[in-house]
């Protein structure tokens, strides 16, 4: 008996402490992943139901985000209203997570002022990510990234530019005026194959009035339903229900902005004279296919009106800070114009097969883009599960926002970054301009970056190019003879506009006339 009570004791006890410590090391890890699982990001202190809501201005909320950066670092965590939000102030948190890490972070939040109300549920800026969004991403590469794709839209680029040499030519004064109707143009004929001849165009009508709408009705009070979708169901009748009886005006317009345009192009293809153009391209490839239905054609119609949509006011925003840029920085544009005299001369217009010889040029559309980035904020990405990063939790279906206007102004990356300075990318080395290339940034990031992004550069670099070669661009003098220097001020908003400024332009040679004329001829070869 006691030889059995010597060995099953110190087994028993042996037994005991190892569920003991069993025991006890299941707390640790569970109290270890519940403090991994609560430990957020660092950010600013949350009230109840507002969250930070009341730390946000109504205008420049990028350089509130800015401002935490400084005190809680470059990845913030926040709250609107009882929405999580993480706002990414680097390139590096945004590469990590958007773009590494783009299963979980490319899908949208619940956009029901935009999608739902104003119906703009159609286009691949808006959608959830999943089948529809990649399908209509496959069809963006198809028809705006492809080799082929942008070799053949040349010829509208080049005509189109060549339209806005010979406008600034005839009336420098409204050269705000022939910006928007250069990008208009070329966007509007390569979407839809219909050439316009003045902004005036019924179709460029519809068109903006649903843009400008839009944007104007999505003010922080109509945005409160995105937060609080019970709003929604709010009647139209009810004091209050002002966002939704504006939201449903401006779905009228939408829808026509959506209809007008694609209606034409069936029927051109029908009487056998459509030109060529993204909506003809997806409507043939579904009568090839026998499957034109009507969720076909409302896809088609989507993708296609947010061709026009995205893309005509970010060009526009960059060309025009592109004449204030110039204006303020002489020095800069001198550079720029002895060295396209230096290599094409000024017998003929720069083409895009110059653009390898023109480093300097090169230079000055870099600090283009980053001197002013046309979209702060860029549309909200969604996580659509959760995620730890840095030793971070990350909760699901929280908003991710990337500061795209903190990136830019990065003092670490830029020196001195208010400043325009196309010189900084001749003193950094390859690798250094590499890795701090705007196009990184400005473009979006990871599977919601700009399908558009080649085809706008090139256009926005040829007309640049174009405008630099024939003309100068000073300084507006006021009726004593002094000259008027611009503030180089934006206003607030989804895209950012440069405010409404003065300047002289004036064609640098008697011939400048006859290099359009024999441009233009060229191309009708």
């Amino acid at each position: 008996m006691v030889s059995v009570v010597l060995v099953v004791a110190p087994v028993s006890i042996a037994a005991f402490l190892y569920v003991l410590l069993r025991f006890a090391w299941s707390r640790v890890v569970h109290n270890t992943k519940h403090v991994s699982r609560t430990r957020l990001p660092p950010g600013p202190k949350a009230i109840p139901v507002l969250g930070n809501v009341h730390q946000l201005p109504m205008d420049y909320q990028e350089r509130t985000f800015a401002e935490w950066a400084k005190l809680y670092g470059d990845v913030v965590y926040a709250k609107l209203f009882r929405r999580p939000i993480l706002v990414l102030n680097s390139l590096r948190a945004a590469q990590d997570l958007l773009e590494k890490r783009g299963s979980k972070y490319s899908s949208r939040p619940r956009l029901v002022l935009l999608s739902e109300l104003m119906g703009w549920d159609n286009v691949i800026t808006h959608m959830p990510y999943g089948d529809r969004f990649r399908k209509h991403r496959r069809w963006m590469h198809e028809g705006l990234q492809s080799k082929e794709a942008l070799l053949g839209y040349r010829p509208v680029q080049r005509r189109e530019t060549y339209t806005l040499l010979a406008g600034l030519l005839e009336t420098p004064a409204d050269f705000a005026s022939h910006i928007h109707r250069w990008a208009v143009g070329t966007i509007m004929e390569i979407t839809y194959g219909h050439r316009i001849h003045s902004l005036d165009d019924e179709y460029v009508r519809i068109a903006r009035a649903a843009t400008v709408e839009t944007v104007l009705a999505g003010s922080p009070g109509s945005m409160l339903v995105d937060f609080f979708p019970v709003l929604k169901s709010i009647p139209t009748w009810m004091p209050g229900a002002g966002f939704k009886r504006n939201a449903f005006k401006i779905r009228g317009m939408v829808r026509e902005l959506m209809d007008s345009p694609f209606n034409m192009v069936k029927r051109a293809m029908s009487s056998g004279n459509a030109r060529p153009s993204f909506t003809a391209s997806l409507i043939e490839d579904m009568y090839r296919r026998n499957s034109l239905t009507p969720a076909e054609e409302e896809d088609i119609k989507g993708a296609a009106g947010v061709i026009y949509a995205a893309g005509t006011d970010t060009t526009v925003t960059v060309m025009t800070t592109f004449f204030l840029a110039m204006v303020l920085h002489p020095e800069a544009f001198t550079k720029a114009q002895a060295e396209l005299d230096a290599v094409i001369g000024r017998s003929r217009l720069p083409d895009i097969e110059d653009r390898g010889s023109l480093p300097y040029l090169e230079c000055v559309l870099n600090e283009l883009y980053r001197w002013r980035c046309p979209v702060p904020l860029a549309i909200p990405h969604n996580l659509t599960e959760e995620d730890e990063y840095r030793g971070y939790h990350i909760p699901g279906d929280t908003m991710v926002i990337p500061n795209i206007w903190k990136m830019s102004q990065d003092p670490s990356v830029y020196p001195e970054p208010q400043k325009f300075r196309p010189d900084r990318w001749l003193e950094m080395s390859p690798q250094a301009v590499e890795l701090a290339n705007p196009r990184k940034i400005v473009f979006g990031f990871g599977r919601r970056i700009c399908p558009g992004r080649e085809f706008a550069d090139n256009l926005i670099w040829l007309a640049m190019a174009s405008v630099i070669s024939l003309f100068d661009i000073r300084k507006a003098v006021d009726s004593h003879g002094k000259e008027i220097t611009p503030a180089a001020t934006y206003c607030s908003g989804f895209v950012s506009h440069p405010h409404d400024f003065t300047c002289t332009i004036r064609p640098r040679s008697e011939k400048a006339a006859d290099v359009i004329a024999q441009a233009r001829s060229a191309l009708a070869v």
